[in-house]
């Protein structure tokens, strides 16, 4: 939904005016009018006001659902916990050092270090009756033995 739009379905639930609007925030009639009307995006700070003067959380501002939306618990470090590699545990502390490294990088040295992960990544591999079967050092041995004897 178009902010201007739930801006003015809020205002008119509450049997407000654009002139009530611009007493409670000190904003221009003919902003609010080119806000509601999508001619102008307002800037947060604005939110903020427009959100205080009709007395509701700002979120409502930009969410239509009845309950606030759902947000996951953050952990350590401010990372949140999605199901996925890399969002806890080692491998969480793994990311952590990658990005602390990248970003310390240069752009062409981050480019080829990007490229080189994608060959590695679609490379093909081989398939399990194409790959040699890996002998162990005593079995070389004993091979090599009986065709010397």
């Amino acid at each position: 939904m178009i902010v201007g739009e739930r801006l003015r379905l809020l205002r008119e639930q509450q049997n407000l005016s654009q002139g009530d609007i611009e007493k409670r925030t000190g904003l221009l009639r003919c902003y609010l009018s080119r806000v509601e009307n999508g001619h102008t995006v307002p800037a947060v700070e604005t939110l903020e006001k427009l959100a205080r003067a009709l007395e509701m959380p700002l979120y409502q501002l930009l969410y239509d659902g009845d309950q606030p939306p759902r947000i996951e618990a953050p952990i350590r470090g401010g990372e949140s916990r999605a199901s996925g590699w890399g969002t806890f545990g080692k491998d969480l502390r793994f990311m952590r050092k990658l990005r602390y490294l990248l970003g310390k990088m240069q752009p062409k040295d981050r480019e080829l270090l990007l490229f080189t992960a994608r060959q590695m990544a679609s490379r093909k591999k081989p398939r399990r009756s194409q790959q040699k079967p890996e002998e162990k050092p005593q079995e070389v041995a004993v091979a090599q033995a009986a065709a010397a004897g």
